[in-house]
């Protein structure tokens, strides 16, 4: 399978998704009149928005372009929306793209040659771009010039074309993927990590206060404990547990209530749904606890290696069910309290 055709199939199976990070159609609208419009209405991401506030404030008191921005972490932390206040602090227009939409060189070289000075494109899933679409960014970014090409055959000549002094935000789930002369040319540099419990309560308090929903304190952290720390499927279960409460609980979100419309949408206490669990029983049950290949675990759960890697893992990692090694994938200990299950008295070695 191509990689294209790999990623295809990766993103219609996340659509299936409760607690994916992902975007869905439904949550565009929704996060539209939810979303933060400037730093001091963003939750969370203390040191990011501290540092992002700094350096807007030093580009607007001389008077310059802010320097381009790299911001990276796992989908839902709100990469969209901190490029989208970051304009609106600087009080200039932002043109969006992503990168599997500019499959050509003149696709980018149109977009960059329309932008004014100082003005923000923000380019989503930079990771993605083709290498030679890629290429035409170096001289963009660094000398704010692209080269076109006039003519055709042994006549053709590049014509230097310059540019405003724009600030380009790009924004990526794998910062790995990123290439070296991609990654330089960016001033600044921040990782979004998930958010902690106590900014998820302020977070679904004001999405249910902007959509009128009647929640209380137990509704709210019974959500925060579910969402696995990110934003956007904090507000997808809120809507669904609204859902829920309108049809059966005369519309009032309380903690049993919550607790009942997630158990029904099969997400536990800790966030996971069934193609969590699936992924940890395989592992636990099929293969020992590990360790096993990648390849091999993504075989017997008919999965891509990709999908397992840069959705599933992620946050089976963050709350401590599973581990990377040299050797593959381990079972922890917790993850077999977690499940109920007995741990064997030899453990793999790691090393």
């Amino acid at each position: 399978m191509s990689d294209a055709s790999a990623r295809r199939s990766m993103d219609r199976n996340e659509q299936h998704r409760i607690v994916s990070g992902a975007p869905y159609d439904e949550d565009v609208q929704i996060e539209a009149s939810v979303r933060p419009k400037r730093l001091d209405e963003y939750i969370g991401q203390k040191r990011v928005k501290e540092n992002i506030s700094i350096a807007i404030e030093a580009a607007r008191s001389r008077g310059e372009a802010l320097d381009h921005v790299l911001l990276y972490g796992p989908p839902g932390l709100g990469k969209t929306t901190l490029a989208q206040i970051i304009a609106n602090e600087l009080q200039v227009p932002i043109k969006t793209s992503a990168g599997p939409l500019l499959e050509r060189k003149g696709d980018l070289t149109a977009i960059l040659t329309s932008l004014e000075g100082k003005e923000v494109f923000f380019l989503d899933e930079i990771h993605r771009l083709q290498p030679a679409v890629e290429e035409v960014l170096y001289p963009a970014m660094e000398d704010f010039r692209v080269d076109l090409i006039i003519g055709q055959g042994p006549g053709a000549r590049i014509h230097p074309f310059q540019l405003g002094h724009f600030t380009l935000i790009g924004a990526t789930t794998r910062a790995g993927l990123i290439t070296a002369p991609l990654r330089s040319r960016f001033g600044i540099v921040h990782r979004l990590d998930f958010y902690e419990p106590e900014d998820l309560l302020i977070i679904i308090h004001r999405s249910a206060k902007i959509l009128n929903i009647l929640m209380d304190d137990g509704g709210a952290e019974e959500i925060a404990r579910r969402c696995r720390g990110t934003p956007r499927i904090a507000n997808r279960l809120l809507r669904r547990s609204r859902d829920f409460a309108e049809v059966r609980a005369a519309g009032r979100i309380t903690r049993a209530v919550a607790q009942e419309a997630l158990a029904m949408l099969g997400v536990d206490e800790s966030g996971l749904d069934e193609v969590d669990r699936n992924l940890m029983l395989a592992l636990l049950d099929k293969y020992g606890g590990g360790p096993v290949g990648l390849g091999t675990l993504a075989a017997a759960l008919s999965e891509e290696e990709d999908a397992i890697e840069e959705i599933y893992e992620p946050y089976l990692m963050q709350i401590g069910l599973i581990d990377r090694t040299q050797r593959g994938r381990v079972a922890t200990a917790r993850a077999y309290e977690y499940f109920g299950k007995e741990l064997p008295k030899r453990q793999p070695r790691l090393f």
